[in-house]
């Protein structure tokens, strides 16, 4: 209502100007030579303004037939880039049902369309890895790596196709590369962690590691590797502090104590660790200045105070008081383990043992050896240092797993790890930026 309210005063407006204009009168006059022409002031402002749209039609009309070729030509790259928006869509959901082929044609349609641009470089090489095409897809990531505006892509698909075919030293190549690219990113900081542990170099590891990484055993693998005795003990204390439950770090930094000549340092250091996670390992170095079975027993004691009733404690107690012959004392600790419903086999035979012990050969301990012999039979393993890539026992811990050198895989445990099934024969899962945007 108000845009029709001013219409009508705009029209009521000319209105009035063209009869003031009418009633104004006065004439115009051009002569040029003897040639003179007049005519009344509103014919001539008239004949003014119509000549005034006549010219301006023909200067529009001129520069329109002057645009024509560029409209052209806009017109046709915008159907190219709806088109190969389209194709784009169309691979990135091929990539993600995992139809490779698909997502080829599509990348090739794309690419015509809107040229080699990092997206449809991006999706062609993701799309030749897919299909197995890995020389392919390595020529698509080196185009992406010489653009300036997309340098740090084709790095990291590089660098991800370095390590899966295990050829580190291209990988670090390529890792230093991409710091100088984009210093800091945090995904390349995990690759480089993940390729410090694949090269197994610790210290680098131990730095690059996240801050809820369990950094105890990088901190003594790193330790391991160093020639500097003060940075190595500094290591060693640095992975006991982290976990003082981590049984070879305490270990490890006892062992460097006794040897600087603080052995009380060393057992409280020992003791600290049993009260943190008891572990059979600690109990050797803590006794190994007590030859005497009946200090052993008190050395025992005085190691599990703090933590008297785990299973472990029992066991230990249970079985330096059968070694110095206190059969009461070691069968109090074992019922109590076996009545606690956590142990292991180690029980019951320390309790056939105890049979014979205490009985002799005699039918009443053959037949109760028999009875645990039976129980441990049935109950569950003792725990071991097993790797839990491929749960082979190894001797001692250790950074690496002896028989199929993955790092970081032994842990304590007493049943065999079952590695997390690995992806079918041939399927092979997005990387890069690609994964974050697929899913």
């Amino acid at each position: 209502m108000a845009r029709a309210i001013w219409i009508l005063l705009l029209l009521g407006i000319g209105i009035a100007v063209a009869m003031w204009l009418a009633e104004l009168g006065g004439t115009v006059e051009i002569k040029v030579g003897e040639a003179w022409i007049g005519t009344s002031f509103p014919i001539a402002l008239l004949i003014l303004c119509v000549t005034f749209l006549v010219l301006h039609g023909i200067l529009s009309l001129i520069g329109a037939i002057r645009r024509w070729p560029g409209r052209l030509r806009n017109r046709r790259a915008w159907r190219h880039r709806q088109d190969g928006d389209a194709a784009l869509t169309r691979a990135l959901v091929a990539l993600s049902a995992g139809t490779a082929e698909a997502a080829r044609l599509e990348v090739r349609k794309a690419r015509k369309l809107l040229g080699d641009t990092p997206q449809t470089l991006l999706l062609a090489a993701e799309a030749e890895r897919l299909s197995g095409h890995d020389e392919a897809a390595a020529a698509v990531f080196r185009q992406l790596a010489e653009r300036e505006d997309a340098r740090f892509i084709g790095l990291r698909g590089l660098l991800r196709q370095a390590m899966a075919r295990g050829d580190w030293d291209a990988a670090l190549a390529l890792a230093k590369e991409a710091e100088q690219v984009q210093p800091g990113a945090a995904w390349l900081r995990e690759e480089r962690a993940q390729l410090a542990l694949q090269t197994h170099n610790w210290r680098e590891a131990l730095s690059l590691a996240p801050a809820d990484a369990p950094r105890a055993p990088l901190a003594l693998a790193a330790a391991g590797q160093e020639p500097d005795a003060a940075r190595a003990a500094e290591l060693e204390r640095q992975a006991f502090q982290a976990d003082p439950g981590f049984a070879p770090a305490a270990i490890a930094h006892a062992r460097r104590l006794r040897a600087e000549g603080s052995p009380r340092r060393a057992r409280s250091v020992l003791e600290d660790a049993w009260a943190a996670s008891p572990h059979p390992d600690l109990a050797e170095p803590y006794l190994a200045d007590d030859p005497d079975p009946l200090t052993r027993v008190k050395s025992v004691e005085m190691l599990i105070r703090r933590n008297p009733t785990a299973s472990e404690s029992r066991l230990l107690l249970a079985r330096v008081a059968l070694t110095a012959g206190l059969t009461g004392r070691a069968r109090g600790a074992l019922e109590a383990v076996v009545k606690s419903g956590t142990t292991d086999r180690r029980a019951y035979l320390m309790l056939a043992e105890l049979e014979e012990a205490e009985h002799g050969e005699t039918a009443e301990a053959r037949a109760a050896q028999a009875r645990w012999l039976r129980e441990a039979a049935t109950a569950r393993p003792e725990p071991r240092w097993r790797c839990g890539h491929c749960a082979a026992e190894q001797r001692a811990w250790a950074p690496v797993c002896t028989a199929c050198d993955t790092a970081g895989r032994v842990i304590w445990t007493a049943e065999p790890v079952a590695e997390q099934a690995a992806p079918a024969p041939g399927a092979k899962a997005l990387s890069g930026p690609l994964q974050a945007v697929t899913g």
